[in-house]
């Protein structure tokens, strides 16, 4: 199964605990993740399944949303609700316009100092293995954005906020900085991601429901239904929406309706309920023009194998698709109008 599905990770997990789960909910080991969440955080956590792992490239530099609640009165060594609290407990009360003119020192680009406990390595060691020996750990400031840091209210010594940072950027040191700033210390108490890159909140599943969609998928399998007789009642054609069709004689975007049993032929059994729960391939790097190739076509681009394109001569990449959901490859224009495929997804 080659796809993206949007999880909804819930708190106390890692980003690799559900990486491993959806391995055994799928029966896939090729599931990789577009963008580490701490344990403590919950929501958007895109999954990369099959030969579409190779996607991940294009996210690294991804921006992400954040909502979440800073706790001021006292820090702690890992700058959020997780660790332990770092000196002595204040009672203080900040107030919105404070925070607000605090917060807006932080909106640009700025020199940041991620947590001891982060993957940052020291010497090629991640500092969190040495802050959990009670190690030293000294990290150098880097450079990151903030995009929007809006404080959204404040309930006594809590502050709901709403941000949209550059990839690089940790959310824990903000609040840490600033307790600094008020002088009062202060902690990262939830944190929730609502969108990274074209992908949001509205999209994600949890791991239940897809479970649920699994069980699903299994019962429906066991049903005998002629599906291929009742695609054949059906003549005509059909255009992909929002792609480029081929010129005439070098690809069709215009084409007939296969038959199931077409289809599905030397293509690993794909469950129906499942896939429904997957990103539609079309809408992934929207950012990028679609094209849509005929067989002969496709079989020149999954060899390797360079393509004219005229409709696309101002196009940087583009991405080609044979039929509606089969995303072959990330195609790269080389010189005017000819395109070579960058990256080849195996069917």
């Amino acid at each position: 199964m080659n796809g993206v599905i949007i999880l909804d990770k819930p708190a106390g997990w890692t980003s690799h605990d559900v990486v491993n789960r959806m391995r055994r909910i799928l029966g896939q080991r090729s599931i990789g993740h577009l963008g580490t969440l701490d344990p403590l955080a919950t929501g958007v956590l895109p999954l990369v399944t099959g030969s579409l792992t190779r996607l991940a490239q294009f996210y690294i530099s991804s921006e992400k949303t954040y909502e979440g609640v800073i706790r001021f009165g006292f820090a702690t060594n890992t700058y959020d609700a997780d660790g332990e609290p770092a000196g002595e407990a204040l009672s203080v009360s900040p107030t919105l316009p404070e925070l607000q003119n605090i917060s807006a020192r932080f909106v640009g680009v700025i020199q940041q100092v991620p947590p001891p406990f982060s993957a940052k390595k020291i010497h090629g060691v991640p500092a969190y293995k040495l802050a959990r020996k009670q190690q030293e750990v000294v990290l150098k400031p880097v450079e990151v954005e903030i995009k929007e840091l809006a404080i959204l209210s404040v309930q006594a010594d809590r502050a709901h906020f709403r941000a949209r940072v550059a990839s690089g950027t940790y959310m824990r040191s903000v609040a840490h900085e600033m307790g600094q700033a008020l002088g009062c210390g202060a902690h990262l108490e939830t944190l929730r991601r609502t969108a990274v890159a074209e992908f949001d909140i509205t999209q994600a599943h949890t791991i239940e429901e897809i479970e649920s969609h699994k069980n699903g998928s299994r019962k429906v399998a066991l049903r005998e239904f002629n599906l291929d007789e009742a695609i054949d009642t059906q003549e005509g054609n059909y255009h992909s929406d929002r792609s480029f069709a081929f010129p005439k004689g070098k690809g069709s975007g215009v084409e007939s309706l296969p038959r199931a049993s077409e289809a599905r032929r030397g293509e690993p059994a794909v469950d129906g309920a499942i896939e429904s729960l997957f990103v539609h391939p079309r809408e992934l790097l929207p950012q990028l023009p679609c094209v849509t190739a005929d067989e002969p076509t496709a079989a020149r681009i999954r060899s390797g194998r360079p393509i004219n394109l005229p409709e696309l001569s101002r196009a940087r990449q583009v991405k080609v698709f044979a039929g509606q959901r089969d995303l072959i490859a990330i195609a790269t224009r080389v010189a005017g109008t000819l395109f070579h495929p960058k990256i080849v997804f195996p069917s």
